[in-house]
């Protein structure tokens, strides 16, 4: 009998549990931590802490939606769900709006760092600095509470063409149909009761909490356009391999490597920076923060624009 051939890139299953195990067991300690630690210097460490883990976490739900968490379906869709609840979303839902980022990615339906004739500029700038300060990930997590409690409110339909159009609203509710609204609305029950029996039985406190999850809004939301801002208008070449210390590498399973992962969505992460060109210009990650505090920009007349993202 032939031998199977192994895969070039093969996931690493055992390392995705083991990360997954320990970062969960850290991101209900350090929620403790902060709560429960008498000395401050001990709960601002959690807070900082816990906006890194919680990456990691999203990470590997990231790593799920691309079937590259573990190579059976099945577990790589507990294991999806289950992550789902750390953040909190449904991993149906995050798999709908984040294929249908990968498909459009840099089209005219996601050009968020470009000012278009006839866009309304203060909802242009109102979704740009909400994805800067963190305020994304809260209209993300209220996004999907609302989509439990009235489902009928997610169509592109609700905000007109145009406005669906600028916010990529047309883009992320393109999938939606195509999947079971029931099966994302339990998965939805599931992630917002982790999070009110982990509250519960960690006994935390209003305040310490509020910082953990604003510290990991802030870590999660200011990379979430970075990565893309101002590349070129492709779907596959239209992102940046960011610079970033080693140990955000670490933390947030080498997502920074963002151009590599468009370029080949299937490949699992511990490969990414491997596949990236010497010769390449990579930006850093803070230098491009602290570009798009710029804001939108007027739309690019030429294609050398577009290739120098100005």
């Amino acid at each position: 009998m032939e031998k199977k051939k192994q895969p070039k890139y093969p996931i690493q299953l055992g390392l995705n549990r083991l990360i997954f195990g320990a970062s969960a067991l850290a991101y209900g300690g350090l929620l403790y931590l902060a709560s429960h630690a008498s000395q401050l210097v001990v709960q601002v460490l959690a807070v900082v802490l816990f906006s890194f883990v919680a990456n990691t976490l999203f990470s590997l739900l990231h790593e799920a939606v691309h079937h590259v968490y573990a190579p059976s379906s099945n577990e790589n869709y507990l294991s999806g769900l289950l992550l789902g609840g750390f953040y909190p979303t449904s991993y149906s839902l995050q798999k709908s709006f984040h294929l249908s980022h990968h498909q459009f990615n840099r089209s005219d339906r996601e050009q968020f760092d470009y000012l278009h004739k006839g866009d309304n500029k203060f909802l242009k700038y109102a979704q740009w600095y909400s994805i800067l300060t963190g305020i994304y990930w809260l209209v993300a997590v209220a996004g999907a509470l609302l989509f439990l409690l009235f489902p009928f409110l997610f169509s592109p339909n609700l905000l007109g063409k145009g406005l669906s159009k600028q916010t990529g609203a047309d883009s992320m509710f393109y999938r939606l149909g195509k999947g079971s609204l029931l099966r994302i609305r339990l998965e939805l029950v599931w992630a917002f009761c982790f999070q009110l029996s982990l509250w519960y039985f960690l006994d935390v406190s209003f305040w310490p909490t509020l910082a953990c999850y604003a510290a990991f809004a802030w870590n999660w939301s200011s990379l979430q356009y970075a990565d893309h801002a101002y590349s070129t208008l492709d779907a596959k070449e239209g992102a940046w391999n960011l610079k970033v210390p080693f140990f955000y590498r670490w933390f947030f399973l080498n997502y920074h490597a963002h151009k590599v992962h468009h370029q080949q969505p299937d490949l699992p992460w511990p490969y990414l920076y491997q596949q990236i060109k010497p010769e390449e210009f990579r930006p850093h990650f803070f230098a491009m923060y602290l570009r798009m505090w710029q804001g939108p920009i007027p739309y690019p007349e030429t294609s050398e624009d577009h290739e120098k993202g100005n």
